[in-house]
């Protein structure tokens, strides 16, 4: 929950917890993790985000920048969603399945962003996914690709651009 006043080790008493909430499409995880307190991230709870968003081809892991998270948190909070679960599509992707997808399907990008662990593909269900999009270039924060006919966005931390 957005908003929680929380009192953990180390946190100011009455500190915002950010809280994700995910379901990821092909693996069929859920994950529901509060992953900072105020301005301090919880490693632990960032561990469990880079293994749920894991390479779910080849299994690998790697090490998400946090301000993805800060993001999304700030995207379902834009479109007055907070606390919303996200379907997750694709999140971390190793060279390998990059590679793949790259020649299986369209519109992959050779140097992915995925692959840095600074990307990832979502969809908000109950809400369209043009309007999901639009409030995701709102916010300026990286950038954002709209994949209508899959129903989904890509929101990355890499600079602001659009497609």
């Amino acid at each position: 929950m957005l908003g929680l006043a929380v009192s953990a080790p180390g946190a100011d008493l009455g500190a915002t917890a950010h809280q994700l909430r995910l379901f990821h499409t092909h693996t069929g995880e859920r994950l529901d993790v509060v992953y900072r307190v105020g301005d301090q991230y919880i490693p632990e709870a960032l561990d469990k985000l880079d293994h749920f968003l894991r390479d779910h081809r080849t299994g690998d892991i790697h090490h998400y920048d946090p301000r993805l998270f800060d993001l999304l948190s700030d995207l379902t909070a834009s479109v007055g969603r907070a606390g919303a679960e996200l379907h997750v599509i694709c999140g971390y992707r190793s060279p390998w399945s990059n590679e793949f997808l790259r020649t299986h399907t369209v519109g992959v990008a050779q140097h992915s962003l995925h692959m840095e662990a600074e990307a990832i593909d979502i969809r908000l269900p109950g809400l369209n996914t043009s309007a999901f999009r639009d409030a995701a270039l709102a916010l300026h924060r990286g950038g954002v690709g709209y994949y209508a006919k899959s129903d989904f966005i890509h929101v990355d931390v890499g600079r602001v651009r659009r497609w």
